[in-house]
């Protein structure tokens, strides 16, 4: 659940440097965690109407008399049908039928002004009706553009980032194939089904796959396997200073669009932050798994505790150099490209 609300978080991108008000952004994520496996169409709904989202993008400065369509553009091209399946009049219709809402900002509260708002029909992608935020947003989810828009968003989050998926010579991969069962399973708009078979996918399995984590997904990885709990580290201003330093502080997003995947996380820089962040959550872990197998099992003992398929030789003759240092190990380990990556 918790993987999948933070996927969310990122798609229905929305940050605290604006939003401003602790409630409300806590309101937004657990709105995300309800939905996180749900109906797509009543996540839709739901999200129209959220304070954090609706400020976030202007929402509550929209009036029929004053468009502002930051909304109604992102509802279209970045939550539900994605780019190049809209034109520019669909974005001003869109913003007709989002108009006139109003966002109490310290509640997050979402009501409608009628006298601010456009009472007329809308035609938005062919079809034309009186839209209003709810039933817009349940229309954008149920169009065929939206069939493939969530499940391209899944895979490419959680199988790869690749763009050939389009390609005719990827036709008959595994990847695409992947692609074509996951929008099928996302007929009704249920995201469990849709996950459940983007799991059981052999691209999904495929070492060809694999990505980099992101530095919430590494740094949260570290502390399961060290059984730190992070209100209970003794520097937790540390691991946000991590955070902002690598560019992936939760509720931050840099912008709408949300962080950048895979390979856009790999820097030198990156790399001797994580190297001295390590050092300092490793001297806090709980090495007992290491500590407890004999010196000559320790490095197999690793992968099975951190969830490594395999060590490369390159970094299997690293990590025996530092065999009798279990800490030094550890550090070795989870900043070691295997671990790096999301297989």
């Amino acid at each position: 659940g918790e993987r999948m609300t933070w996927f969310w978080h990122g798609h229905w991108a929305t940050s605290y440097a604006k939003v401003d008000e602790p409630l409300v952004m806590f309101d937004h994520i657990a709105r995300l965690r309800k939905n996180a496996l749900g109906d797509f169409s009543q996540m839709c709904e739901e999200m129209i109407l959220d304070g954090a989202l609706v400020y976030w993008l202007d929402g509550q400065l929209n009036t029929a008399k004053s468009p502002n369509e930051n909304l109604a553009r992102e509802l279209l091209e970045l939550f539900t049908i994605g780019v190049n399946q809209y034109s520019e009049n669909d974005v001003k219709e869109a913003a007709k039928a989002l108009s006139g809402i109003r966002v109490v900002k310290n509640s997050g509260l979402v009501s409608k002004d009628v006298r601010r708002a456009w009472t007329g029909e809308s035609t938005i992608l062919g079809t034309t009706g009186y839209f209003e935020s709810a039933t817009l947003a349940r229309f954008l989810s149920l169009t065929p553009a939206c069939q493939n828009f969530i499940p391209e968003r899944l895979s490419y989050r959680f199988i790869s980032s690749a763009t050939t998926m389009t390609d005719s010579l990827m036709k008959n991969s595994d990847q695409a194939k992947s692609l074509r069962s996951m929008k099928k399973a996302f007929k009704n708009r249920q995201v469990l089904p849709t996950m459940e078979a983007l799991v059981m996918s052999p691209a999904f399995h495929d070492p060809i796959n694999s990505q980099v984590k992101s530095p919430v997904e590494w740094l949260v990885s570290v502390l399961r396997a060290l059984r730190i709990t992070p209100s209970r580290c003794s520097q937790p201003d540390l691991l946000l200073l991590l955070l902002d330093t690598l560019g992936q502080r939760p509720f931050y997003p840099p912008s709408v669009g949300g962080w950048p995947a895979d390979e856009a996380w790999l820097s030198v820089a990156s790399s001797q932050t994580m190297i001295q962040a390590a050092q300092v959550i490793v001297a806090e872990g709980d090495l007992s798994s290491l500590t407890s197998v004999k010196k000559t099992e320790r490095i197999d003992q690793l992968a099975d505790w951190l969830g490594v398929a395999e060590w490369s030789n390159r970094t299997r003759i690293a990590l025996q150099g530092a065999i009798a240092d279990p800490a030094r190990l550890v550090v070795l380990a989870i900043c070691s490209p295997e671990y790096l990556v999301s297989a």
